[in-house]
């Protein structure tokens, strides 16, 4: 699928002299200014004037490139819904299907605030083995995630995949909505459950203080060591829930199993210890599902930083009607792309943007383009 059949279903609602521009072909540049290094509209405004020709070898550009407030007056009305839903096809077309875990984390666009309006928080799926978002869903403030949570998950296509949320995802509904989508999950456990949290973590205090007798669970210890840091990780895994009360484990769906992480900190001769818990589906059968699972999550955080400091996204000032949040599944457009490149695997992210940004040739093969010979 190329960039401008990705886009096909984008309807343009302009009239008149707004449409001295093509609409598609404005997503297009975009995108290809924001993989080369721009930031802002201007950014993306002067980077498509000076790399106009380029453009021109593959798109039609009647009148030219627009100007920094036409990008912006454009990106402001149109459809988030809808573009989102061409960024999630267009990733599709590029990566597959979806395997392993898949992680919904929140982030907020600090720079958006408009005023007294909150500032966008945006909830992305992040598929761990690909390094890629699979899609977003923007709500008003993170006090709406959970509905932006629900939204994005009705979206994927989950078979065979494994999610992970923290607590605030973990609810009886988005478990339930996991397993219709064809998933399997690793939800944490926190206060903001309480009687789930309680009784897992009782559940495991009771367990230590019996030495694990009549306890059949399943155990896997890592140690890791680099720059004066002595990092233990135990897991532990019980595929078992017939403890745990029968309102309580029917409430959760297709719910087979607790676990726990154990992390220990050894750093200059100071140690610190933190538990997390968690409630596990009947997919997840072994201890190394589990920890890998708890384990890749952290690739989201991963993902947010990188949107951070290599695409300054909270630097943003981008905040009127639609843009920020179109502007952020651009950045997550350029992000897919850089991540997939099979040409300079071994080089940073910021290096790769810099390289599409000098190289015409490398910026086309990152976005699928193909040139006329």
């Amino acid at each position: 699928m190329t960039l401008l059949e990705a886009f096909a279903q984008v309807e343009d609602h302009r009239r008149g002299p707004a449409q001295r521009y093509d609409l598609k072909e404005m997503i297009v540049m975009a995108i290809c200014a924001v993989l080369c290094g721009a930031d802002s509209w201007v950014d993306v405004a002067d980077w498509c004037e000076g790399e106009q020709e380029w453009l021109k070898s593959f798109l039609t550009l009647k009148k030219g490139t627009p100007s920094h407030d036409t990008f912006g007056e454009v990106f402001r009305v149109l459809d988030a819904a809808v573009f989102e839903r061409c960024f999630r096809q267009w990733v599709a077309s590029i990566v597959g299907v979806a395997q392993g875990v898949v992680a919904f984390d929140g982030k907020t666009v600090r720079g958006s605030k408009d005023g007294a309006n909150t500032a966008l928080h945006m909830v992305s799926a992040y598929a761990s083995a690909l390094g890629v978002s699979l899609g977003q869903e923007g709500s008003a403030g993170k006090g709406n995630e959970l509905a932006a949570i629900k939204a994005l998950l009705d979206t994927l296509v989950l078979k065979g995949c494994i999610v992970t949320l923290d607590a605030l995802g973990c609810q009886t509904d988005v478990a339930q909505k996991i397993v219709a989508q064809g998933g399997d999950y690793v939800l944490a456990v926190k206060d903001n459950q309480k009687n789930p949290s309680q009784a897992v973590v009782e559940f495991f205090d009771t367990a230590a203080a019996f030495d694990w007798r009549n306890i059949k669970g399943q155990e896997l210890t890592t140690i890791e060591k680099n720059h004066g840091r002595i990092e233990t990780r135990r897991a532990l895994l019980v595929p078992d829930v017939s403890w745990m009360d029968k309102p309580m484990r029917e409430a959760w769906k297709k719910l087979a199993g607790v676990g726990m992480i154990e992390s220990e900190q050894q750093i200059k001769g100071k140690v610190s210890v933190e538990r997390r818990y968690f409630i596990v589906s009947a997919g997840v059968k072994t201890v190394e599902q589990f920890a890998g699972a708890a384990r890749d999550h952290w690739g989201v955080e991963a993902m947010h930083w990188v949107l951070d400091v290599t695409f300054r996204e909270d630097d943003s000032r981008v905040r009127k009607g639609h843009a920020a949040r179109n502007l952020s599944a651009i950045r997550k457009f350029a992000l897919s792309a850089l991540r997939t490149d099979t040409l300079h695997p071994t080089i940073s992210l910021r290096r790769r943007r810099k390289l599409a940004d000098r190289r015409p040739n490398y910026r086309a093969a990152l976005l699928g383009i193909k040139l006329p010979q």
